[in-house]
């Protein structure tokens, strides 16, 4: 099995690393000091369930690669548009494209009876881009149950969670989702292959939605928001205002919200993704995560108006560090 890993940041490197130990012919897509670091040393990944250095292959340069038979798409959504000359060097007919991305992917309507079958989400997949660059049949789901960092180039430090649920976007268990299931099972991962992925995405995105732009806006990880009386109410409301859109679309994940929160509490304090981003001066990851549910909550007749009050102060927020970096305390340190 060749698989390339086209983002091989946190969670790329992670995944491609646990690949390339279970025998996998892998190739990682990098840039920077990170791919430098990897080229010489490998990727040296750090964790709790034991240490280990893997040394697959790195470049910047897809052509390199060649043909694969999956591509697991590292990248943030909002890079999704601009992957397709990246992506093209790395197809055959059967190659598959796994996405792991918080909040609503592209494919979201894709494969599914109903009057929203085939439906576009316009914050999601603007003018049809993301669609144009990532074909929705070559699409895998994949919901990232995994908590890891770059600590420095080369070095990935992996929390907890080793799980990435996988899904066809017709519910189909597909040979192309078990193939790749079974290598991630070999390189130490949990993959399970999920019959409605749906489900798993509206699970996770219950605390996306709400702590990822409360902790951009407020500075505060995780545990920190949930110590907090007020913002605690407004993640437990949000977390409301998500699961009734998500019942609007036929959709009812499993969980309570006061579960929900204990697993955001034993994450202690981590910082969010988009928190980290924000650090680091980089446009935030919040179209999937926030203005996609206001686009569905519209579509579907739904209140959320919570929702739609931290997604208007989030996207001010996005907006002003875009236009000046300078507005973020961290990176004039």
């Amino acid at each position: 099995m060749k698989v390339a890993v086209l983002g091989a940041g946190a969670i790329g490197a992670y995944v491609g690393a646990a690949l390339h130990r279970a025998g996998a012919e892998v190739h990682l897509i990098a840039r920077g000091p990170h791919l430098k670091e990897i080229r010489q040393s490998g990727v040296r990944v750090l964790s709790p369930r034991g240490d280990f250095t893997s040394r697959p292959h790195a470049t910047d340069d897809p052509t390199e690669v060649g043909p694969v038979d999956h591509i697991f798409l590292g990248l943030k959504a909002n890079r999704y548009a601009e992957a397709g000359p990246m992506i093209k060097p790395l197809l055959h007919d059967g190659t598959t494209i796994i996405a792991a991305q918080n909040g609503i992917p592209w494919w979201y309507f894709h494969g599914v009876p109903g009057q929203y079958a085939g439906h576009r989400i316009d914050s999601v997949d603007p003018d049809g881009a993301v669609s144009a660059a990532l074909p929705v049949e070559r699409a895998i789901g994949c919901v990232v149950y995994a908590a890891t960092e770059i600590e420095s180039p080369g070095v990935i430090r992996h929390l907890e969670g080793t799980r990435f649920s996988i899904g066809e976007p017709t519910g189909e268990i597909s040979a192309r989702c078990t193939e790749f299931a079974e290598a991630m099972v070999a390189g130490g991962l949990k993959c399970p292959v999920e019959a409605d992925l749906r489900k798993d995405i509206w699970l996770k995105l219950m605390g996306n939605i709400a702590f990822n732009p409360i902790s951009a806006l407020t500075r505060a990880t995780m545990a920190g928001i949930c110590r907090h009386l007020s913002t605690r109410e407004l993640v437990v409301e949000m977390m409301r205002e998500t699961l009734d859109v998500a019942a609007r679309l036929g959709s009812h994940p499993e969980i309570s919200i006061e579960r929900r929160l204990a697993g955001a509490e034993r994450a202690g304090e981590h910082k969010t993704s988009t928190l980290q981003d924000l650090e680091k001066g980089k446009p935030l990851e919040l179209d999937v995560i926030l203005k996609a549910v206001v686009e569905l909550a519209d579509l579907t007749g739904a209140a959320a108006p919570t929702v739609r009050v931290v997604s208007a102060l989030a996207d001010l927020l996005n907006e002003q560090v875009a236009v000046n970096p300078q507005l973020n305390p961290q990176l004039t340190r």
